[in-house]
């Protein structure tokens, strides 16, 4: 069982929320606390076990907790992913070997492409594809159909493996902090379009992928996870977009692990990463 707590922060918080765990019997097998100062933000990951011994443990610990305070009580459940592509293929052939070998830490449900290219690829590992082309539509009209191929599915999380698309707010809206997406750049430099080649322009000497939750500013969400790796005056755009592949398929699937396990709480325009 996964309890997640974000609140005012108060005295005697940690020590109301372990005796009403004890009391129900539950043990704690983790328990990881942070706190906003600025804000006066509580913030905590639990993870217990061990079978209630009442009922009313829960609507307790709900009363001992601020009155504004957010609590989740998730029993590990299988989370539901979609994922959206253009035509690159790394990104998704991870997730969809993790997927096959149960390491992703989701369902898989189907994957939605812009293009059909990638759509060989998941019939191959018998995952439900669909081709939503963009070309010729309104934005509005694109992203309805978006929607209506993801409603049957009905995923909590969506991942844009380089999807290369950029979604509205009304879009972002009906999956708010629950969009993930990997970007080809160590952020909050070179945001946008084309950051290797930016990067090799700029003579930089780290080059890194980094994925956040998608909000309506491109490619100024909530940071979730990062990775650089060291090029040189050496290294064509071409080497650094090779290389940035490998960087940009693991920190997506770390993002992707820490958001499946509850570990990522958001506060304001950035995240609290229980690790």
């Amino acid at each position: 069982m996964i309890i997640v707590i974000q609140c005012r922060d108060q005295v005697g918080l940690v020590a109301s929320i372990s005796s009403i765990l004890a009391r129900a019997g539950l043990n704690i097998v983790s328990m990881r606390e942070h706190v906003e100062k600025e804000d006066n933000r509580f913030f905590s990951r639990i993870e217990a076990e061990g079978l209630a011994l009442h009922e009313g443990w829960q609507q307790e610990l709900r009363a001992a907790l601020p009155p504004e305070a957010s609590l989740q009580i998730n029993p590990l459940p299988e989370k539901r992913l979609a994922v959206l592509v253009t035509r690159e293929y790394h990104c998704l052939g991870d997730i969809l070997l993790r997927h096959q070998f149960g390491t992703l830490g989701a369902r898989l449900a189907c994957v939605l492409g812009n293009h059909p290219d990638l759509g060989d690829l998941c019939r191959r590992f018998e995952v439900p594809f669909l081709h939503v082309p963009h070309e010729g539509r309104p934005r509005e009209a694109f992203e309805s159909a978006l929607l209506d191929g993801l409603a049957p599915y009905q995923p909590d999380f969506l991942v844009l493996a380089k999807f290369m698309r950029i979604l509205s707010p009304a879009f972002v809206a009906q999956y708010r902090h629950r969009i993930i997406n990997i970007h080809h750049s160590f952020l909050p430099a070179f945001a946008g379009a084309q950051p290797y080649r930016q990067a090799f322009a700029r003579g930089v000497k780290l080059i890194g992928a980094t994925s956040h939750f998608v909000t309506d500013d491109l490619d100024e969400g909530p940071i979730i996870a990062q990775q650089i790796i060291p090029v040189t005056h050496r290294h064509r755009v071409e080497d650094m977009v090779r290389a940035g592949k490998e960087v940009e398929t693991a920190v997506l699937a770390r993002a992707m692990q820490l958001v499946f396990e509850d570990r990522v709480l958001v506060h304001r325009n950035k995240t609290i990463v229980f690790e």
